[in-house]
């Protein structure tokens, strides 16, 4: 066999692999609806015995409990033909409190067949799309998975990063956490530092009414939703004000950074998270880049440009960040706080 043709069917085996997990993202949106994970975690079951748990039909469930087990989803006993989850594949797939909510980032996936049409239109026009037109589970999926990232590092890790924010916030401050959606990251600082309070921001009015639910559901009283832009909040004399993967899809993002700088108390913090990236495109090409830079493509930078915004991309990366809160923003101090495999963590003080 020549070079040529080992290049070639290591390639072909790379894009087989991509294939089948292409197809089999849908499969896993399925084995979520039907709670066909919930069901096989903790358990050893027989396809028949998976399907009766969940009123399905075996036939189905044994062609899907084959395509997970090849995947290397579901664990499987050829000796006793049952299968079973593996506790990390658990905590992944079958746990609302687990490090990563896999199903809630195939919602993301979803939504990204809808609007294939809309992006092809875009590509050739330079047209954005706002947040507000996309399908109604990309907002579901980005509260899932991203929940799942705030469940693990946000009161553990994120904010003890900062200098003196976790004392402030338990003596009883105030805080802002604009651009946030369903409310997950609000809610979840709320209950945590019940002696402060914390106003959620969002131009997006159902995920505001859906936050709104989800606070209620939580008892939450000391947490409120506004429904405004991220220059055009009202401004009060925040401890701090947090922005949770969203400022690179902002059409403004210098001017959201002037004004939380504005509305921040002279000793205020603010607490930007944003997708891991290094400062250049060859520090990217990797798993995490790869991901991140379809999920812009089709969601992040049309979401910018829907207003004539820069556009800066989930892979904005640390160097046009500092720009954008220090020379744009007014921001005197920035550092990175903290990292994880996902996010870069950073504090930006008046």
């Amino acid at each position: 066999m020549t070079s040529t043709e080992d290049r070639l069917n290591a390639f072909l085996g790379k894009a087989i692999g991509d294939l089948g997990a292409s197809v089999s993202a849908v499969l896993m949106l399925i084995g979520d609806e039907l709670g066909l994970y919930t069901a096989l975690a903790g358990h050893r079951l027989s396809a028949e015995e998976l399907a009766q748990n969940t009123g399905t039909n075996p036939r189905y469930i044994r062609e899907w409990l084959a395509n997970q087990a090849a995947g290397g989803y579901v664990e499987y006993d050829e000796a006793e033909d049952i299968y079973y989850l593996t506790a990390e594949q658990e905590l992944c797939l079958a746990d609302p409190a687990g490090p990563v909510d896999l199903a809630g980032a195939y919602q993301i996936v979803q939504d990204l067949f809808y609007v294939r049409d809309r992006a092809v239109e875009n590509f050739r026009s330079g047209n954005g799309m706002e947040w507000g037109e996309h399908h109604r589970c990309l907002f579901y999926g980005t509260e899932r998975f991203f929940r799942a990232g705030y469940n693990a590092n946000l009161i553990a890790s994120w904010l003890p990063a900062l200098d003196g924010v976790t004392d402030k916030l338990a003596a009883g401050g105030k805080a802002a956490d604009v651009g946030c959606g369903h409310g997950a990251s609000t809610i979840l600082m709320a209950q945590a530092f019940p002696n402060s309070q914390f106003v959620g921001i969002d131009y997006h009015g159902a995920s505001i009414d859906t936050a709104r639910e989800r606070a209620a559901q939580a008892g939450v009283d000391n947490a409120s939703f506004e429904l405004a832009d991220a220059t055009s909040y009202r401004s009060a004399d925040y401890d701090l004000i947090a922005f949770f993967d969203c400022l690179h899809d902002m059409a403004d993002p210098s001017g959201a950074a002037r004004h939380a700088r504005q509305a921040l108390k002279p000793d205020g913090h603010c607490l930007l998270v944003e997708p891991f990236a290094g400062d250049s495109v060859a520090e990217n090409l990797n798993p995490v880049g790869r991901l991140f830079y379809g999920a812009s493509s089709l969601i992040c930078v049309p979401v910018s440009l829907a207003r004539q915004g820069p556009a800066l991309g989930a892979q904005a990366g640390e160097r046009r960040l500092r720009t954008v809160m220090v020379d744009d923003g007014g921001f005197t101090r920035f550092r990175r706080a903290t990292q994880t495999p996902f996010n870069l963590i950073f504090e930006a003080r008046p």
